[in-house]
């Protein structure tokens, strides 16, 4: 009868281990540029979760969509989720702004996609005309927002945050084509599937394409990372089969991407273009030091990233 007891107590004790659930929760934007997480959102809301199958039945995942990275971050810092795919100049920002000690880069995954777009009608053939202009861009801060505040910088003009020779005008994405439409913007610097709808949809001109930059990453908080290493690192190993995937069946991979975005934006994405979008991008799960301080540069180029710190504990992948 003891061995018994004993028996027993081991078998509940088991079944209490078994049953402590993992809730993750996961940000990325309903953009072709955010492939990995527009995959495993929809995969995750058709019940065929391709992370959940991979870091098994205890691990409940919940996405959450963003417009841009800065939003993203502010969660992470709020506790709100625990990784988030987004563009590298909000991630340089958040490790900046809490002094290296809140946010790990885990892997890339994507490069290119982004691109700035100037209305057909030819009132900005060159870098000059953009003297006067309005241009659109995400949100204050994120990739796009930098690079094009760089970029105009460099060009010789005179930017501010309210002003300045060319008025850089932060836009979420859904709210950038019926103005460009309308012509209210003269210009737009955003990402896939953005740019395809400014060209196909609103007869927007490709004036300059960010075919090498770094568009994504995966980061996550440092509390998390500590708290789940081992998750952390099924989540990082999961992420890479699926950009691998992504590689090897593009067509599949677009088809499921374009679902996704349909379920997002509940009306359906036009095939021609996400086809559009995907060859502007490449998928790739690697990125280095080296792409970051060049972005920190431009940020700084740019007004941000003023009181800037070494990036070796960004890529340590430790607390």
């Amino acid at each position: 009868m003891k061995h018994l007891s004993l028996f027993l107590i081991a078998i509940l004790s088991l079944g209490s281990v078994r049953a402590e659930k993992i809730t993750l929760r996961v940000g990325y934007f309903p953009n072709v540029t955010h492939a990995q997480g527009v995959i495993g959102s929809h995969s995750t809301r058709e019940k065929q979760g391709w992370f959940e199958q991979r870091l098994g039945p205890d691990v409940t995942i919940y996405w959450y969509a963003f417009n841009a990275g800065p939003s993203a971050m502010e969660a992470i810092f709020a506790g709100s989720i625990d990784l988030t795919y987004v563009g590298p100049n909000p991630a340089l920002n958040a490790y900046f702004r809490s002094r290296g000690d809140e946010i790990r880069v885990l892997a890339g995954a994507a490069l290119g996609g982004a691109a700035l777009v100037v209305q057909g009608d030819g009132r900005i053939a060159g870098a000059a005309d953009f003297r006067g202009r309005r241009l659109a861009t995400p949100q204050l801060g994120n990739t796009q927002d930098v690079a094009a505040r760089a970029w105009l910088t460099k060009q010789g003009f005179k930017i501010t945050q309210t002003g300045g020779d060319v008025k850089v005008l932060p836009t979420a994405n859904p709210d950038q084509l019926p103005l460009f439409q309308a012509g209210n913007l003269d210009a737009v610097w955003t990402v896939e599937p953005w740019v395809s709808r400014l060209e196909l949809e609103a007869g927007g001109q490709i004036f300059l394409e960010q075919n090498d930059a770094v568009t994504t990453v995966l980061v996550t908080s440092v509390k998390f990372l500590q708290e789940h290493p081992e998750l952390v690192a099924k989540f990082k190993a999961a992420h890479q089969e699926l950009t691998a995937w992504l590689n090897a069946h593009p067509a599949e991979a677009r088809a499921k991407v374009r679902a996704g975005l349909s379920a997002e934006m509940k009306r359906e994405m036009s095939n021609a273009i996400v086809t559009s979008a995907w060859r502007r991008l490449r998928f790739s799960d690697q990125v280095t030091q080296k792409q970051f301080e060049l972005l920190v540069t431009d940020a700084q180029r740019a007004g941000f990233l003023r009181d800037a710190i070494p990036l070796d504990r960004l890529f340590s992948g430790q607390p």
